[in-house]
């Protein structure tokens, strides 16, 4: 017990020290990515580095499987040069028994950043997003999904427009039963617009069977309305940013993600992405832990034995090959291609089988 304590410690203290090397490095790369974007837009330095800021957890949970694997390495090579992997093995300790606190060590990691890293993710993608278009277009485009359907807004420098639907396409492009209420850009409501259908063409809103009522003070709306067969109404929304508006998962906490795809499927989008994604979330200790037996795979030998550089490379290239493969599921998966189940759970699945396999092959050496 004493044993996996103390292997556990020098784990998880490896891990937090290159996961804050790693943190560090980003944060400056993205500090003068960030610089540059916005180098003609007049945006002072604190609103840059609030940007740079929402855009870490992100980039920190893109990387875990990263850490987690050089972090192995780290450790058992730290192990072998001081000779306690020897006299642990010597003892009569198995590799697999060796393993286990930094197993237990990587499913605590990846559960705290399925419950607690995916939220903040969530929250922070989000608000990066909407300060991003302020500061660089001075608009946003903002869509929400609710039970009493969908809600969309647009603006530019002539005003907003609030869009409510009851339901659309799965593409996004034809909205049913529509509502669009206008606003000048001082605040004040303009006009109300409902139409039963309103198609997205380019530049415009294609919309059929509508009425119109203008607002404003000391105006009767209603004595003032009309009626139109169809009426074109201006936009610059296009298809691929009212998809973009919803279409990413991370930007919703795993909390909150069964809700939304029920909403989703109610207002006639097609919530796969959005479920592939769930269910990856869920695998995401599992994969962390593929990535810590097959760092280990490579290292837990004697640095005698030679060929320990060729071993850490063939352990890095070897995750990053399991990384793109479990990337490519995902894709396979968001297309239709293979089941969901599938696409989220093999890699992962395959990764832990395969580092298992060589563990017991040198274990048998």
């Amino acid at each position: 017990m004493i044993l996996h304590r103390y292997f556990a410690r020098r784990f998880l203290t490896t891990f937090l020290g290159l996961l804050t090397v790693f943190f560090l490095l980003l944060a400056l790369i993205d500090l003068v990515e960030q610089l540059r974007r916005f180098s003609a837009e007049g945006i002072g330095f604190r609103r840059i580095a609030q940007l740079t800021l929402l855009n870490m957890p992100k980039a920190i949970s893109d990387i875990l499987p990263l850490v987690m694997i050089l972090s192995t390495i780290a450790l058992f090579l730290g192990l072998a040069r001081s000779s306690e992997l020897v006299v642990t093995r010597a003892s009569g300790r198995s590799a697999l028994v060796a393993l286990m606190a930094p197993v237990m060590v990587a499913l605590a990691i990846g559960a705290l950043a399925v419950a607690m890293l995916n939220p903040l993710v969530a929250a922070t993608s989000k608000r990066y997003a909407s300060l991003f278009e302020n500061y660089r277009y001075g608009i946003t485009d903002v869509l929400s999904i609710s039970r009493e359907g969908l809600w969309l807004r647009q603006g530019d420098t002539s005003g907003q427009t609030v869009i409510r639907a009851e339901r659309a396409n799965p593409d996004g492009t034809v909205f049913y039963n529509v509502t669009f209420l206008s606003y000048a850009p001082e605040g004040g409501p303009l006009r109300r617009i409902e139409a039963r259908e309103a198609v997205l063409a380019p530049g415009a809103w294609e919309a059929k069977d509508v009425k119109v009522w203008p607002l404003g003070k000391d105006m009767n709306a209603e004595a003032m309305s009309e009626t139109h067969a169809s009426l074109t109404i201006p936009s610059d929304l296009t298809q691929e940013r009212i998809r973009d508006s919803f279409g990413q998962p991370d930007a919703i906490s795993i909390w909150d993600l069964p809700d939304y795809v029920a909403r989703l499927e109610e207002a006639g989008f097609s919530a796969r992405r959005h479920q592939v994604w769930f269910q990856m979330e869920m695998a995401r200790p599992l994969f962390l832990t593929a990535m810590v037996l097959l760092g280990a795979a490579f290292t837990m030998r004697h640095v005698r034995a030679g060929g320990t550089g060729v071993a850490v490379l063939t352990a890095v290239m070897l995750g990053f090959a399991l990384f793109y493969i479990r990337n490519f599921a995902q894709i396979l998966g968001e297309n239709g291609q293979i089941p969901i189940l599938l696409a989220a759970w093999a890699p992962p699945v395959a990764s832990v089988l395969l580092a298992l396999g060589i563990l017991l092959n040198m274990e048998e050496a």
